[in-house]
């Protein structure tokens, strides 16, 4: 067995503030080594998301006791048997979806739709169906979406990961883990943003921020950033928006219509509530497409003029991860970092340690960070 702390959710919904209910525990862990195509990984760089937040809040249920956290980078320290794609010493960001490579949507390029990655990261195990994780008592803590990076070290398997240059900033390739790849692959490969189409992109946490730092890399022209935070409308234009709205005025889709010339071609909305997403479908002009990345609770509803898919051709799309071929988008959009195309380093708002975790949700529960890594 392997020695090792992590942060260890026993009950979702503990009330607020965070820092005194303490959701979260650090705790000595120990783990089974890595099956075959499994590997441990020292983890060195684990961003907050709000999918950990939908996790601790209980909007998103999953089976608990869980070792929280999906967005990470860290080194290879060992390898399962029959591991060759991946050496001791490699560093890899995590994929928060497995994909098997042999289901009907792996088969067809839409590996975030694996449907066994599915199966197993509801069942909080491994791709194999494997629990490597045990408390101090020896009993049994499921994976958090595979990859539970929230401690010192984890196993994960080898579809749970990709190879990145060893050279590049922790703190920043574990934003490709999860930011990244949602926001940015939302822009480009779910929208198909094109260069000249006007884009609206609401809510500018970590995704929305980086689906729009995918529209204006695409090219778009009018972007508009809704946010009701100031601090995060004036971050939006730094990195490019054209316009910026307070989402908490009375006009917000009169005004974007009226920005874009009758609606914005691309809508994404990244909040995770179903009225938001109501108003970017209306600020959708007629022939366009409405994108929602953001996981609203499953009870929530959204109501639409069902007329208006067939008489104005509009798409209302999900995306899930970006709708990303991992193995082709982290490795792209890292280039489009390094040439300058896609300043991600501007997320990173907080460094911070894993004793500093539950702090770390207040504020992200509060609006008062874009993206917190803490770093191990």
């Amino acid at each position: 067995m392997i020695d090792t702390r992590g942060a260890v959710l026993r009950e979702m919904g503990a009330s607020t503030p965070y820092a005194d209910s303490r959701p979260l525990r650090i705790e000595p862990l120990q783990l089974e080594p890595p099956g075959p195509d499994e590997m441990l990984v020292r983890v060195r760089a684990a961003g907050v998301c709000h999918s950990d937040l939908s996790v601790v809040n209980g909007s998103r249920p999953r089976p608990l006791p869980m070792v929280l956290g999906h967005e990470a980078a860290g080194d290879v320290e060992a390898v399962g048997a029959g591991v060759t794609d991946f050496a001791p010493g490699d560093r890899v960001v995590f994929s928060f979806v497995p994909s098997c490579g042999r289901c009907a949507f792996c088969a067809e390029g839409r590996p975030v739709l694996c449907a066994p990655g599915a199966a197993a990261n509801a069942a909080g195990t491994l791709l194999s169906g494997a629990r490597r994780w045990r408390d101090a008592d020896g009993r049994e803590c499921q994976h958090h979406l595979g990859v539970s990076a929230f401690a010192e070290r984890t196993v994960v398997s080898t579809r749970s990961a990709v190879r990145v240059d060893p050279e590049l900033p922790v703190e920043i390739a574990a934003l490709f883990g999860c930011a990244v790849m949602t926001g940015v692959g939302a822009a480009v490969n779910t929208a198909g943003v094109r260069p000249g189409e006007s884009v609206v992109v609401f809510g500018m946490g970590g995704v929305g921020l980086a689906a729009l730092l995918g529209a204006v890399a695409a090219g778009a022209w009018p972007v508009v950033a809704v946010d009701p935070v100031g601090d995060k409308r004036e971050l939006a234009a730094a990195l490019g928006a054209s316009h910026t709205i307070d989402a908490g005025e009375d006009d917000v889709v009169e005004r974007i219509r009226a920005i874009t010339g009758g609606g914005a071609q691309r809508a994404l909305e990244t909040v995770g509530s179903e009225k938001v997403l109501e108003q970017a479908y209306f600020a959708t002009a007629r022939g366009g497409m409405t994108v929602t990345v953001g996981l609203p609770h499953p009870q929530r509803m959204l109501s639409i003029p069902a007329v208006s898919l067939v008489a104005e051709e509009r798409t209302l799309a999900g995306s899930y991860m970006g709708s990303a071929v991992v193995s082709r988008d982290v490795p792209r959009f890292l280039d489009l970092y390094r040439a300058g195309r896609l300043p991600v380093d501007r997320l990173l708002t907080h460094r911070l340690s894993l004793d500093d975790i539950n702090a770390a949700f207040d504020r992200l529960a509060r609006a008062e960070a874009v993206r917190q890594v803490i770093l191990f």
